[in-house]
């Protein structure tokens, strides 16, 4: 009787092994792992805001897109389009168009004439709006925020 109980000590002690090696991390993974709600609602919220429908007048029509970083769970909404004006006029724009919305505009940095980012709440974080190009004619803007408070710019 003896070797039997050692024997099912030794069984109960691997199985539970095996749960907390295995079990554990695939359960994190399938149940915690990734985007949720949270971030879909944050998502939801930044695609929302009126500055990334505020094109410059000869802007062409911007592709809209959003998404959640499933390793960081940073959260994303932004627009490409075509434009085939300048940088500064680009940067003007979304100064005024940011500014109109509620949208701070951060410090200019080094040899900046105009900062290119901008900070707003928006669910509960600071959202970071950001303006790229353009660069051969397309221009990015785009916001970036998660529930950890990054900085992103």
């Amino acid at each position: 009787m003896g070797r039997r109980r050692i024997w099912v000590q030794l069984a109960t002690f691997t199985a539970v092994s095996a749960v907390l090696l295995v079990g554990v991390p695939a359960g994190y993974f399938l149940f915690m792992y990734g985007c949720g709600q949270k971030e879909d609602g944050l998502a939801t919220a930044m695609a929302g805001d009126p500055v990334l429908g505020a094109t410059p007048a000869a802007a062409e029509k911007g592709e809209p897109y959003r998404g959640c970083d499933d390793d960081d769970l940073f959260v994303y909404a932004g627009t490409d389009y075509r434009y085939g004006g300048t940088r500064q006029s680009v940067l003007d724009h979304y100064r005024e168009s940011a500014q109109a919305n509620g949208w701070r505009s951060r410090p200019v940095r080094g040899d900046e004439s105009v900062s290119d980012c901008f900070t707003k709440r928006i669910g509960g974080t600071t959202a970071y709006l950001t303006v790229q190009g353009p660069e051969n004619g397309t221009v990015q803007a785009e916001i970036v925020a998660d529930h950890a408070r990054s900085d992103w710019c």
